[in-house]
């Protein structure tokens, strides 16, 4: 699965997934119309988070990342896994 299609699996508001052994709360805002999304994911008991804002644009799309690492996000993407929508 792509990036963009793991990106918008995350339900609107509220999810969970496992992430390397461990449930994160994730959520997930849209904003512009859809044509940005911020997400949002927590360790569940844990102090581990990823964060970052993802834009549409005409010419290409943009991951931005919040205080820390593309690759870590990227691997947050591939690895997690939707348990369930709340």
């Amino acid at each position: 699965m792509d990036l963009i299609h793991k990106i918008k699996s995350f339900a609107t508001g509220y999810s969970e997934v496992n992430y390397e052994g461990k449930k994160y709360g994730v959520s997930r805002t849209d904003f512009n119309s859809g044509k940005s999304i911020k997400i949002y994911a927590k360790e569940l008991g844990g102090k581990h988070f990823i964060s970052f804002n993802y834009y549409f644009t005409a010419k290409l799309n943009l991951l931005k990342p919040c205080e820390m690492p593309e690759q870590e996000i990227i691997h947050f993407l591939e690895h997690c896994k939707l348990i369930g929508n709340k």
